[in-house]
């Protein structure tokens, strides 16, 4: 299906596509065999990790070859229904973690935050009063 694609394969991408995908929401007795099958339509697959432990059932990551067949599946399968189920399809971010906040700052600032709205919601009120 790769030569297929023809132009699109010149146009630049977003930052977030890769060749990783995070499949979720999959029959918790999928098959490597029936994923290979759904997936492999797209492109050459070089791997498929499905979660077996209680918190990953469900999921998958699907690792391509080649960036534009990750792309051309995320967008065909996006919904797909599968045993009853609608698969959602992310790309994978290797670099996405979360940050880390004070606490106290964060407590800080929103204290700040709220004086300053106070103030200006006491000087609006003289205003209309006037």
């Amino acid at each position: 299906m790769s030569l297929a694609l023809g132009n699109t394969r010149t146009a630049q991408l977003p930052p977030n596509v890769n060749r990783i995908l995070l499949v979720k929401n999959l029959p918790f007795k999928i098959t490597s065999e029936e994923m290979f099958s759904l997936f492999g339509k797209y492109g050459a697959i070089r791997q498929i990790r499905i979660g077996n432990a209680q918190k990953t059932r469900g999921t998958a990551f699907v690792i391509y070859e080649d960036i534009y067949d990750a792309k051309e599946a995320c967008e065909h399968l996006q919904g797909f229904n599968v045993s009853g189920r609608y698969l959602v399809l992310l790309y994978y971010q290797t670099n996405h973690k979360p940050r880390k906040t004070n606490l106290s700052k964060e407590e800080e600032r929103v204290e700040q935050l709220r004086q300053q709205y106070k103030r200006m919601s006491h000087e609006e009120d003289d205003e209309l009063n006037e």
